[in-house]
């Protein structure tokens, strides 16, 4: 490469394509200023529309006993699903509108453990009624919005957070609670349950005093995207990639090889094989959500402890499958080695970036856009699984509940 680059410039190449380049600039300059001033009008709009939007933070107070299956929050989930927002030119580049997103929060504050949704306004009854309709000893109120107090001030307190993505393709599910079987297991079966969620809220539960962890799951309706989302070529639905996969695994992993000119068979394929064939058939009939997990960890610095980011991972392993999907870090929001980072210059401004990011649900909006990361896609099933109100088998003490029992939903709300 080094030779054929050394040859080139011996043959006076460089000069004479500058020259070309030059010549043609009336052709290429407009094209790059075009480019720049679109994606500075689509952000200003989109950042007007959001404003004009406002946003909501409801909080999800558990109720004393809660005997129902993740399949309840996938009916609450299949209720913000909606992909309606952009349908005319006029919609993407005048009035700025995008497809709204939402934030599902699980946050430990000095570990009193909190269920929490943040949203648009309008979602606000939508939300509400759906949550009375399938867990109605619970109470959902509008707060303030906690993450406001969390402010950068590297001088007094340290800071620690990642963005994820999965082991493998969209097309493979994580562990969910059909794999747990949680959806045959009924309200007086509460000690045979094994709940993936159980880990996640009892390691919160063990944060200190003046310690906040948090675990942001934001997600967006998934839906193909053309010219309106700002893009050239049309981004296809992820379905299309599932085939593809099931292909692979039939023809290419299967324990038996097929013989020449036969057609790969089922039957060549391992019990583990077929469990995941299935499993990805199932996820393929769902909802599904691009989504962003974020986790951020703040604490002064005489409480700071540095294994808690630790924690916060491996309280999410259980999700996690060899023959399925998992979900990892990403992008650490700090610096390995002091030697990479004179005067921590590059460590404060990803955290500070981190916690700004987390304070606005910002990923899928023109603030902080795809920060440190890449959607992936996450249906109503695997979302419900990593979200969703935990039963008796829950023990902590501080986990948020509802003072009371409720009989039934208001009635005044929308179905």
């Amino acid at each position: 490469m080094l030779g054929d680059l050394l040859l080139l410039s011996q043959t006076g190449f460089f000069p004479k394509a500058l020259d070309v380049l030059f010549k043609l600039w009336p052709a290429w300059v407009p094209i790059i200023v075009l480019n720049v001033t679109f994606d500075i009008w689509l952000g200003y709009i989109q950042r007007l529309w959001l404003n004009k939007q406002g946003s909501v933070l409801l909080e999800i107070k558990l109720p004393k006993d809660q005997p129902k299956s993740p399949a309840a929050m996938e009916f609450v989930l299949q209720g913000i699903w909606e992909n309606a927002n952009i349908s005319t030119p006029a919609d993407a580049f005048w009035e700025g509108k995008m497809r709204e997103w939402f934030s599902l929060e699980i946050v430990s504050i000095g570990g009193e453990v909190r269920f929490f949704i943040w949203a648009l306004p309008r979602w606000k009854k939508i939300i509400e009624s759906r949550i009375y309709a399938q867990y109605p000893g619970a109470e959902v109120v509008e707060v303030k919005d906690y993450a406001l107090d969390l402010m950068y001030d590297p001088d007094k307190f340290y800071y620690w957070g990642i963005t994820t993505k999965l082991n493998k393709a969209d097309a493979y599910p994580i562990k969910t609670y059909i794999e747990y079987e949680l959806d045959k297991k009924k309200g007086d079966e509460q000690e045979e349950i094994v709940d993936p969620i159980t880990p996640v809220v009892e390691y919160l539960g063990t944060l200190g005093p003046h310690e906040v962890g948090g675990i942001q799951i934001l997600i967006r309706a998934h839906a193909s995207e053309n010219y309106l989302y700002g893009r050239i070529s049309t981004k296809k639905d992820w379905r299309d990639s599932i085939k593809k996969e099931i292909k692979n695994i039939v023809e290419k992993e299967a324990l038996i090889t097929p013989e020449k000119d036969k057609p790969a068979s089922l039957l060549a394929l391992t019990d583990t094989q077929k469990e995941t064939i299935k499993a990805m058939e199932r996820n393929a009939g769902k909802l599904a959500f691009d989504s962003m997990i974020r986790m951020l960890y703040v604490a002064p610095k005489d409480n700071y402890e540095k294994t808690r980011g630790i924690g916060m991972i491996g309280s999410t392993r259980q999700f996690s499958s060899g023959n399925l999907n998992g979900i990892r870090p990403d992008v650490f929001m700090s610096i390995t080695h002091a030697w990479q980072d004179f005067n921590d210059i590059r460590k404060r401004e990803l955290q500070s970036t981190h916690l700004d990011a987390y304070k606005r649900r910002a990923f899928f909006g023109p603030v902080h856009h795809h920060l440190k990361g890449k959607p992936y896609v996450l249906t109503t099933e695997e979302v419900a699984t990593l979200f969703h109100l935990p039963g008796a088998v829950a023990t902590t003490p501080n986990l948020r509940r509802a003072p009371s029992k409720k009989a039934e939903a208001p009635a005044n709300l929308p179905l």
